[in-house]
């Protein structure tokens, strides 16, 4: 019913990549002498051979996240200005785009999902440059094969500058520091290492006494990859070439040619509109924390004293503190708590497999509904070196049926970075772990529960990219509510249930400081927005960065931080001129979320409503319509506003 994933013989992978490349270009030749072109002999099996090359890639790009070595990185970085030129090729071939819009013109029949395909094909194709001249549609194929190169080489220097940083600290270094992480940190010689890959960082910067010690993580982690300066630059000014060769103003436009916002003035304008609301809450949150600090003897707050004065602050303005949740959130206790809350929120079943793993700590898990076995998930939660950092869901394989009427089934990746396991410890998780993870799985459903007949539109293939977070941050909104803490917040050690005090102190301290994340969270994307609306030099980038900070920013890093070269989202992570997409989904998720929260959090019914509106109809849709199908409105900016803790 479902492939095993194979993790050895990457040479043996390159070659099956690019024997499907030759292969499939062969096959479009014998589509394209089909006297009477339709969409069950011709876009039915095009789309087959396309998701087939597709499961191959996946394989190599996943690998190369998370066993990331000199083999992976040599074999993915030799494969993609292969595929680029591949793509660009098939992007461009008049032959296909001639035959798409025939079947267009002629079948008036297709339903809902093929006419979609046909849709998103067509525009696709026009965002490719066909129709462009031969000399233009070169310099557009060179372009992107050059970007493609670069954005691989931004992400590759953040993960050699994260694994090449490391401080090997005293026992009076690792003062105030709980328990757990002085487990997780320490060596053998006795000394305890921390690095900058993000759980360790944190750690320190949160609760790390010695000042000294958090500035030089601080500097470490926010200088990372000086050479980025320059692949950006270069990124950037391709990427203006590129939406200049296909008629548009600038890249921003090009960006949003595939979103449901309309032009970057919208997105500025309900980025303005929120930032609005926040920054006067901001403030007064930092202010709170100054005085906090100041009446600790710290008048002269840095950055590197925010997260550690701010979770001194939390601790006693709520007696909260991430700690004392960890012995409660064991990794394995929560995957199958979290399971048990999806079975009472969505009717879901999650069923353990064996099968082959690239690592011994991944799991396996079939997805069932209603008794029928409906796709397979990943997990690959725990910390390692030759793993890059960070969350992500990646998809495998998508729902669909080909021209024959076989059912291919989905499978994905969840992938985190969370605390790994010692001799004499498990992995204990925090509450923004688990937050983490439901977003993750969040992706996941979307991917997994698709019922969409068609590859290019099942699961989050075709969605809008900045509706596609829509369904990530619905489910990591439950990770706050006390009728899921209580199914799986259990001690590892005494099996104790989590006291109610303490999920009562951990709703109450959510939108601890929450303005000032949202600040942020509009300093990025306006950010990236603006610089995609021209084509700045590295010094004009910092410009338009420190402007931004100007209109919203509370707290002002030194001259020497260079957060934009560890941008990966926007520099090699798909997200260009679309990070805004993160605040647009969730005013979706906040009113969908509110609508749960309504009928007591469990409603079966309300559940399949869900399900059968958004969650099962992948890309098949505008993510507009899909939304107002399920809500019966339009969402409202107050949602928003409340579920971060801002009066409106």
């Amino acid at each position: 019913m479902f492939p095993e994933f194979h993790s050895e013989n990457l040479p043996k992978k390159e070659s099956a990549i690019l024997e499907k490349m030759e292969s499939n270009k062969n096959f479009i030749q014998t589509l394209l002498q089909i006297d009477k072109p339709n969409f069950q002999n011709f876009v039915k099996p095009y789309q087959r051979i396309q998701t087939e090359l597709s499961d191959l890639v996946t394989e190599i790009s996943h690998l190369n996240s998370v066993k990331n070595n000199e083999e992976s990185q040599t074999i993915y970085s030799r494969l993609l200005p292969i595929l680029s030129e591949y793509y660009t090729d098939l992007g461009q071939n008049e032959e296909i785009f001639s035959a798409l819009l025939k079947i267009q013109n002629s079948e008036k029949n297709l339903n809902h999902e093929a006419s979609k395909v046909l849709e998103n094909e067509i525009r696709d194709f026009r965002l490719s440059g066909v129709g462009l001249d031969i000399k233009t549609k070169e310099a557009l194929k060179q372009l992107r094969i050059r970007s493609s190169d670069l954005s691989n080489q931004f992400s590759q220097n953040v993960l050699n500058a994260t694994n090449a940083f490391a401080l090997y600290l005293s026992e009076e270094e690792v003062k105030g520091l709980p328990e757990s992480e002085k487990i997780s940190a320490k060596q053998e010689d006795g000394t305890y290492k921390f690095t900058l890959q993000f759980p360790s960082y944190i750690a320190y910067m949160t609760y790390g006494e010695n000042r000294e010690i958090r500035k030089k993580l601080y500097d470490g982690y926010c200088t990372r990859a000086p050479e980025n300066g320059k692949l950006m630059e270069e990124i950037l000014e391709l990427r203006d070439k590129e939406a200049k060769l296909l008629g548009f103003p600038t890249f921003s436009h090009l960006s949003l040619a595939t979103k449901v916002a309309d032009t970057p003035e919208q997105v500025i304008e309900f980025l303005d509109h929120l930032g609005k609301k926040a920054k006067p809450i901001a403030l007064r949150e930092l202010n709170e924390i100054k005085n906090f600090a100041k009446n600790l003897g710290h008048t002269d707050l840095e950055p590197w004293d925010l997260t550690y004065f701010s979770e001194k602050l939390k601790k006693e303005s709520f007696s909260y503190d991430e700690e004392i949740y960890r012995p409660y959130l064991e990794k394995e206790t929560v995957i199958q708590g979290t399971f048990l809350f999806l079975e009472k929120l969505l009717g879901i079943q999650f069923k353990q497999v064996n099968t082959s793993v690239w690592e011994p700590s991944v799991l396996c898990y079939d997805l069932v509904v209603d008794g029928e076995t409906r796709s397979r998930l990943y997990l690959d939660l725990e910390v390692r070196t030759e793993k890059k950092g960070g969350a992500w869901m990646h998809n495998w394989k998508p729902h669909f049926l080909d021209e024959t009427g076989k059912k291919e089934l989905p499978v994905a990746f969840v992938v985190a970075s969370f605390p790994k396991a010692t001799e004499t410890q498990p992995s204990l998780l925090r509450p923004s772990d688990v937050v983490t993870l439901f977003h993750e799985l969040g992706h996941a459903l979307h991917h997994l529960l698709s019922r969409v007949n068609e590859a290019f539109v099942s699961g989050v293939n075709g969605v809008e990219w900045d509706a596609v977070e829509f369904p990530s941050q619905f489910l990591e909104n439950f990770a706050y509510e006390p009728k899921v803490l209580e199914l799986f917040a259990k001690h590892y050690q005494t099996k104790e249930p989590i006291p109610s005090s303490y999920i009562e102190t951990m709703v109450k301290a959510k939108n601890f400081m929450s303005a000032m994340g949202v600040v942020r969270q509009i300093e990025f994307a306006k950010f990236d927005m603006l610089i995609h609306l021209e084509k700045p030099t590295e010094s004009r980038v910092q410009e338009i960065l420190d402007q931004v900070r100007k209109e919203f920013s509370v707290v002002f890093p030194p001259a020497y931080n260079k957060f934009q070269n560890s941008f990966t989202h926007i520099f090699a992570g798909g997200y260009a001129a679309g990070y805004y997409s993160y605040k647009w989904a969730e005013l979706l998720s906040a009113n969908a979320y509110y609508s749960f929260v309504d009928k007591g959090v469990f409603d079966l019914e309300h559940a399949a409503h869900f399900r059968k509106t958004v969650l099962e109809k992948g890309g098949s849709g505008n993510a507009m319509d899909l939304f107002r199908d399920f809500y019966g409105r339009d969402p409202e900016i107050d949602a928003l506003l409340r579920l971060n803790g801002i009066a409106a």
